[in-house]
């Protein structure tokens, strides 16, 4: 087998090796990331309706508060607030989606779903826990969720404390079964964004293929510039000295002299077999005499 032959599958080996073993880490690491970035613009989205709720508690709700004893008004109310401002960012972002699923709310659109009521029930459990970040399986595939507490405030209780002191038209638009009886700092709600787990692995798969296409491009360049250096500096003169070789060992002292320049082992070996051939010649001559 030819040397350059040898050094090549050498040279693939450990270039394989080191694709798949890099091809690995850095999929799983894209993936990883990928998921703290949609569980970043998760916590961004909640932050905002949250930033709604709060506007709409001290700025919509004063100027709605004396018509809100005529005519039941949504715009009073700010979980309709953060939800309406979540719909028209989902026209920009529509594999985001928002939730406040809520154990025991008015409008029964708002009440927790199994998984949801899990969810907040994993909250009151343990009052301490800020979040919950998680995979989910659902008839459509895997979905990934990122997930707050929200503790009842003293402005909630003028709605929802008890049916007696509610708003009529509040009453008159859900009922008086559902929505009261609520406690200061208990928690019943939780912000909840979901999104499907194709967002997240769609973008680690497109940044993993761009990476290791990019990867395989400088390995063909390495294992091209190895190839002809090794030509070049060491496939060559060997050829061209294994040549001279010969000549001289079947007699012909009148063969090229074969000159390199430089210091490296090719042009040292070149100056012991000029040495080595001067050597036979003289000894040759001596034996003719």
């Amino acid at each position: 087998m030819k040397l350059i032959v040898k050094v090549n599958l050498v040279l693939l080996l450990v270039f394989a090796i080191g694709f798949l073993s890099v091809g690995v880490l850095s999929h799983r690491l894209l993936e990883r990331n990928a998921k703290l970035e949609i569980a970043e613009n998760g916590r961004i989205m909640m932050e905002a309706a949250l930033a709604v709720r709060s506007y709409t508690n001290t700025e919509i709700q004063p100027l709605l508060k004396n018509q809100m004893k005529y005519n039941f008004l949504p715009q009073y109310i700010p979980a309709y607030s953060a939800i309406e401002y979540f719909k028209q960012l989902q026209k920009k972002f529509p594999d985001y989606s928002y939730r406040e699923a809520t154990l025991n709310p008015t409008n029964p659109i708002n009440r927790a779903t199994d998984w949801e009521s899990d969810i907040v029930n994993s909250f009151r459990r343990s009052p301490e826990r800020a979040e919950l970040v998680g995979e989910r399986s659902t008839p459509t595939g895997p979905e990934f969720y990122v997930a707050r507490p929200m503790k009842i405030k003293h402005a909630c209780l003028e709605c929802h404390d008890q049916a007696a002191t509610a708003p009529r038209t509040l009453i008159e638009k859900y009922g008086s079964d559902n929505g009261f009886g609520w406690k200061e700092n208990d928690i019943l709600t939780a912000q909840i964004v979901t999104v499907p787990m194709q967002l997240p692995l769609q973008r680690a798969n497109s940044a993993f293929l761009a990476f290791m296409g990019s990867l395989a491009v400088v390995f063909a360049i390495i294992f091209g510039a190895l190839n002809a250096m090794l030509i070049l500096l060491v496939v060559r003169p060997v050829k061209r000295l294994s040549k001279i070789a010969d000549e001289v060992s079947l007699g012909n002292m009148d063969a090229a002299e074969f000159e390199i320049s430089g210091k490296d082992e090719i042009a040292k070996l070149s100056e012991s077999f000029g040495r080595m051939r001067k050597s036979l010649a003289q000894a040759i001559k001596m034996l003719e005499v």
